[in-house]
């Protein structure tokens, strides 16, 4: 048996405070949680035993290892996706992924200005975008053949029209589970450095790569230095979500120092020791556990793909290149949009990511987190079976 398939004492274990987040969230207490993007495996063992060492020393005092958790992510990246980064200039911890980009909203753009996202896409992305004064502009993937692409047309059309200076990326995409091939990334660029939008990528998913597909960052392209690549942090590879902290990556000099500059004034670059040294551990010792982690949700993913086709065909499943996030079309139970959320939340009791959560359009989609033991996904399954043939 694999370590993953052990059920840890996590999200999926009915605590008092769980209870209170799912009635707040989706009206009810008893659903199986499996919305949320982090992980129910236990994490890497040299994290853990790394952790260990901070928390037995007894004395915490400042710690300022920031170079070395710069070289640890700098030595990933280089061997995992052949992507040189410079640790010496370039790259900005910050307190998370979301704080970057809030950040770099802020200094970026100008209040009531539009930012671009396409969406279906991690809901995150229009709050942070809203709370900080902004205004969304969606640019809407297209489902073709059960696969998205970009829409660039309606893209340029967008930026015209809105005068948007600013736009997020996400690759590999959430919901979607697209990791976007080179050429597709290179007309996006030329279509951005045409206007003059800077692109904010966010590549947290980065590690999380199936057969066929292969991770491209926009910091690989020579055009991709003029814009933010969002690296992200060591979170959703290694199963770190409340101890690890984000990091940003940009080669333009000028926007990297303006950042920088915020984050320091802000005093949001002082990390702490347990998430620098779980940082480096995990970057340093974690690549066969990442590779058994995606090894084990290719294999989920593909029970999952198969179940559907044999037992529920009126479901489909958007086929993921990468990230362990499933994008499922419900459309063919000829649900009201309203209908399939109480089918799924009141019937068969799983608490799946709503997809009005993602964008206008995905009212009869779901997302589902497949980061846990497969016989709790495969339960999942057998539960929306069950509910589905009653309606027949």
């Amino acid at each position: 048996m694999s370590s993953f398939d052990v059920v840890q004492n996590s999200k999926n274990h009915f605590v008092k405070s769980n209870e209170i987040f799912l009635k707040s969230m989706m009206g009810y207490t008893d659903l199986v949680p499996l919305w949320i993007a982090d992980m129910d495996f236990k994490v890497a063992e040299a994290i853990t035993e790394e952790i260990h060492k901070v928390a037995d020393r007894g004395v915490y005092s400042y710690e300022f290892i920031a170079q070395d958790v710069f070289k640890a992510i700098s030595k990933w990246n280089k061997e995992r996706h052949d992507l040189e980064l410079h640790p010496k200039s370039f790259i900005q911890v910050t307190t998370g992924v979301l704080t970057a980009l809030a950040i770099m909203i802020q200094e970026l753009t100008d209040e009531g200005e539009n930012i671009l996202i396409q969406t279906p896409v991690y809901h995150q992305f229009q709050k942070v975008i809203e709370m900080n004064g902004r205004k969304v502009v969606e640019n809407p993937l297209k489902l073709e053949n059960g696969k998205y692409t970009m829409d660039l047309n309606d893209l340029e059309s967008k930026i015209k029209s809105s005068a948007s200076k600013l736009m997020i990326l996400c690759n590999p995409h959430n919901p979607v589970g697209r990791v976007w091939e080179r050429e597709e990334l290179q007309k996006l660029l030329d279509v951005a450095n045409k206007y003059g939008v800077l692109i904010l990528s966010d590549e947290i998913h980065s590690d999380i790569i199936y057969e066929g597909a292969k991770f491209n960052s926009i910091a690989s392209f020579e055009e991709g230095k003029k814009h933010i690549t969002i690296l992200g942090s060591p979170a959703k590879t290694f199963g770190m979500h409340s101890i690890a902290n984000g990091f940003l990556y940009s080669e333009n000099e000028a926007v990297y120092t303006k950042i920088h500059s915020k984050v320091e004034a802000m005093y949001l670059h002082h990390g702490n020791a347990i998430s620098a040294y779980a940082t480096i551990a995990a970057y340093e010792k974690g690549g066969k556990w990442v590779d058994d982690l995606v090894e084990y949700l290719a294999e989920t993913n593909k029970w999952i793909q198969e179940y559907l086709i044999t037992e529920l065909p009126r479901i489909k499943m958007i086929k993921p290149e990468g990230t362990y996030q499933i994008w499922l079309d419900f459309s063919e139970l000829n649900f009201s949009d309203e209908a399939l959320t109480q089918f799924i939340f009141a019937k068969a009791k799983l608490g799946l990511a709503p997809g009005v959560w993602f964008g206008k359009g995905s009212e009869q989609f779901m997302r589902i987190n497949i980061a846990s033991p497969r016989k709790v996904i495969q339960e999942a399954f057998y539960t929306l079976k069950r509910e589905v043939d009653l309606l027949i």
